[in-house]
Order: structure tokens, then C-alpha cells, then sequence
């Protein structure tokens, strides 16, 4: 296979991981407010509200724990670039926030999901 399969192949674990992360907001009681937000600074992986809370979620999908888990992945300048995109968010947003949070949502390769609340 050439590196470019292997990137469709990244791309659809990843965006299946996304959507098993935004079922389990949406179970959990959370509106989603956005997914795949995008400016110039980057992404956000998904945006969530539990009405009072907007919830900017890093989302990380393995399909093995060979590399370690999602959350050893998200290391002190994936932090900040997200919280550099959610700054953005916030900005164009016409809703001031009581509180903001950034979690992680860890999916592994059959679609189960660990969220670690307010990890940074």
C-alpha cells in the first residue's frame, strides 16, 4: 500500500473515533456545538455544551495500544495548540461561557470510548 492509502486508512479510524466520541457526549446528556472547527491555527476535534460548560474535546483514536494510549499522545504542545484553536472558537462564538474545559476522548480500535474530563 502507498502512503497515500495509509493516510485514508488514518483518516477513516480517526473520523470513526470522532463520531463513537460525539455519541458518547450525546448520550451523556452534551449538544454538540461544532465538529472539525477549523481556522487558520488549526482544528478542534469537537465542541460540546452541558448548557453552562462549553467542552472543547480532543479526540484520539488508536487501533491498538502498541504506541500507548490517546491520552500520552496529547503532549504539552498538542495543549496548546488546542487551546490556541479554542481561543479562536471562543472569539467567533456570540455566546460568553460560564466555564470552559478540555477534555480527552480515547478510542480504541472496536469504538469504546474513555473521556478524562478536564485533563488540561
Amino acid at each position: 500500500m502507498d502512503g497515500h492509502g495509509a493516510g485514508i486508512e488514518t483518516s477513516s479510524l480517526g473520523q470513526r473515533g470522532e463520531t463513537a466520541a460525539a455519541g458518547w457526549y450525546r448520550s451523556a446528556g452534551y449538544r454538540q456545538l461544532a465538529r472539525n472547527w477549523r481556522c487558520r491555527d488549526g482544528e478542534l476535534d469537537l465542541v460540546v455544551t452541558d448548557g453552562q460548560t462549553v467542552i472543547f474535546v480532543e479526540v484520539k483514536t488508536r487501533s491498538s495500544g502498541r504506541y500507548g494510549s490517546g491520552f500520552d499522545a496529547v503532549d504539552h504542545r498538542k495543549r496548546r495548540k488546542v487551546r490556541t484553536v479554542a481561543a479562536r472558537w471562543l472569539a467567533a462564538s456570540d455566546r460568553h461561557w460560564a466555564e470552559i474545559r478540555f477534555d480527552v476522548a480515547d478510542v480504541d480500535g472496536r469504538g469504546h470510548v474513555l473521556v478524562r474530563e478536564g485533563c488540561f
